[in-house]
């Protein structure tokens, strides 16, 4: 860790305004911060079931503001003073639903954040809309945006494809609601209305932080980043003004445990790897010149490899990606996924991309 790193309150719960304390940490000091900010829900009246039970709404004072435009300067000024503890490479997630969204939006393009992403977390078990007047609200929306637009920032692709049967994450992530033994409570009652599942904050760190980076949360809450940032061996600072709230995050994070070894938090970049042209395995003597290669797991086209490390498929001579342009009629196409060998110990065809890995390790 870097001196401006130490200086940070590691692994610690702050007490006090968010503004506040964010202003007193070192500027571009964090990787990565998650804002559950309030979301200004403006309820007027008390909600009831349609068997007149009442319903268990948010109504806390840190959901309550004069107007928008106290709300908007609120607003500003967390994000504001998040900004300047970003790293230059780092990102910021802020969730919030309709009441709020579209307001927190404008103010980070305003504040000159770059969004990359607008992420809609559906919900599996929303809470019905139980005067039948609206439709059910059945999600929120995720913020991703960069400190400034076209840095360098972390997106461990790879590991969002792990956890997506290996393909790639789409924007729409379905995960229910907190509920059962992960919603946590005193004497039978919500510790907080807003609880968010751990499900969320896991996509939410994994894909945008390394091991050991720093993780931010402005609003803590009963410390749901705090305690999936521990168990993914980040990190982690904690906000928060409400003191009941501290305690609860401090007995939660406290309880968990993580002794595995720090290989299996660790996603190698493949971009960040010494790039093998493909004529490197011709060359090795992984592949020769002659030696057909073809374009699928299954099908008839079939190129001839050329002694350069060039393929020849029905008169036109190119690598193995322009090719595959060709043969797809698309703007791009990796020809490491796309060409096949037949590999002599199998007799079944295998993809190119293993010899290059075995490349990697031996040429």
């Amino acid at each position: 860790m870097n001196q401006i790193t130490l200086s940070l309150p590691l692994n610690q719960i702050v007490h006090g305004d968010c503004v506040e304390i964010l202003n007193s940490l070192p500027a571009n000091s964090i990787d990565l911060i998650f804002a559950d900010p309030p979301y200004n829900l403006q309820l007027q009246n008390e909600l009831y079931r349609p068997n007149m039970t009442k319903v268990d709404a948010v109504n806390d004072h840190w959901d309550k503001f004069a107007d928008f435009a106290a709300y908007d300067t609120f607003t500003r000024a967390w994000l504001t003073a998040c900004r300047r503890v970003l790293k230059e490479t780092g990102t910021i997630w802020v969730i919030g639903s309709y009441h709020n969204i579209y307001r927190v939006g404008t103010a980070l393009m305003d504040l000159g954040y770059w969004i990359l992403n607008d992420i809609v977390w559906l919900k599996t078990n929303p809470m019905p809309n139980f005067r039948g007047v609206r439709f059910t609200n059945a999600h929120e929306t995720l913020l991703w945006a960069q400190k400034h637009k076209g840095a360098k920032y972390t997106f461990n692709h790879h590991a969002m494809k792990g956890l997506n049967d290996d393909l790639q994450m789409r924007s729409d992530w379905v995960i229910p609601l907190c509920t059962g033994q992960e919603r946590l409570k005193i004497n039978g009652e919500k510790a907080h209305p807003t609880q968010k599942p751990e499900a969320l904050l896991y996509r939410v760190i994994l894909s945008s932080s390394n091991i050991n980076e720093v993780v931010l949360d402005p609003f803590f809450g009963t410390g749901t980043t705090g305690a999936v940032a521990k168990k993914l061996k980040r990190n982690w600072i904690g906000i928060e003004q409400d003191e009941g709230y501290i305690k609860i995050a401090h007995e939660r994070i406290a309880a968990i445990s993580v002794d595995s070894p720090a290989e299996f938090y660790t996603f190698p970049n493949k971009r960040d790897r010494p790039r093998i042209p493909f004529g490197t395995l011709v060359e090795n003597g992984l592949l020769h010149p002659g030696q057909p290669l073809y374009f699928g797991k299954t099908g008839d086209i079939m190129a001839m490899i050329m002694a350069d490390g060039t393929l020849k498929y029905n008169g036109v001579t190119g690598s193995i990606h322009q090719l595959g342009r060709e043969i797809q009629n698309a703007t791009s196409c990796n020809g490491w996924e796309h060409w096949y060998y037949i590999d002599e110990k199998s007799g079944e065809r295998t993809v190119i991309d293993t010899l290059r890995e075995i490349c990697r390790t031996n040429c």
